[in-house]
């Protein structure tokens, strides 16, 4: 099974040839510059496992796994850099990291490493869904919006949890009726569906990610 990795490295041959040399071995790698745009693509979707280098142009690897932590404690980070003090070591791993690999490195042993985490943790990165501000855990049937844990009625988890297991999809109001009540065996009418909706609506903040599709449905959609 192919997972995707996210590799934060500001040096762009490190980085090009870690991503050659995983991609070689079944995985995708997508490399960031910046802890900026590591922090907007990890909103956007989870992957695997995270790669970070200590040292970054707009901030350090050791803030960026603090982040991760405060958001998905189970996804897996190492640790890649030159700092390879003891201290600095230990600090990592204080920090959140699951691994601290220091450079230069040989490929083969970045590889067992990342299969040695991935063989602990397996792959969480479905277990968290998200939209915008919007996050959902699936194993704990949390909701948050940004920081905030989002406290749900049962109908309006699951019709959030189907409208983000289907991001980017228009669903129809007979369709999330269908799914979410008639599933369960439970008569509703149509204004069951238009007063959850207001309610999770008022609930998360009134997010701009989940759109009406005026007389079809619902659809939620990452903003460009």
């Amino acid at each position: 099974m192919c997972c995707d990795i996210f590799y934060v490295e500001d040096d762009a041959a490190i980085s090009c040839a870690v991503q050659e040399f995983l991609g070689q071995s079944g995985y995708r790698v997508s490399n960031f510059g910046t802890i900026t745009e590591a922090k907007e693509a990890l909103l956007k979707v989870r992957p695997a496992l995270v790669l970070v280098d200590w040292n970054m142009p707009d901030g350090n690897g050791r803030q960026l796994v603090s982040w991760i932590r405060s958001r998905w404690k189970e996804l897996p980070v190492i640790f890649l850099t030159v700092r390879g003090d003891s201290k600095d070591i230990v600090c990592g791993f204080q920090n959140g990291a699951d691994d601290y690999v220091v450079k230069p490195f040989e490929m083969d042993v970045l590889l067992s490493r990342i299969r040695a985490v991935l063989r602990r943790t397996g792959d969480v990165s479905k277990k968290y869904l998200s939209c915008g501000a919007i996050s959902l855990d699936r194993e704990r049937m949390a909701v948050f919006c940004g920081q905030e844990e989002i406290e749900l009625s049962p109908s309006e988890y699951q019709l959030l949890l189907y409208l983000l297991q289907n991001k980017g999809k228009t669903l129809t109001r007979g369709k999330l009726l269908e799914e979410i009540w008639d599933s369960t065996g439970s008569y509703v009418n149509d204004n069951t569906l238009t007063v959850t909706m207001k309610r999770l609506r008022e609930k998360l903040h009134q997010p701009q990610c989940l759109k009406t599709i005026r007389s079809v449905g619902y659809r939620m959609e990452d903003s460009e």
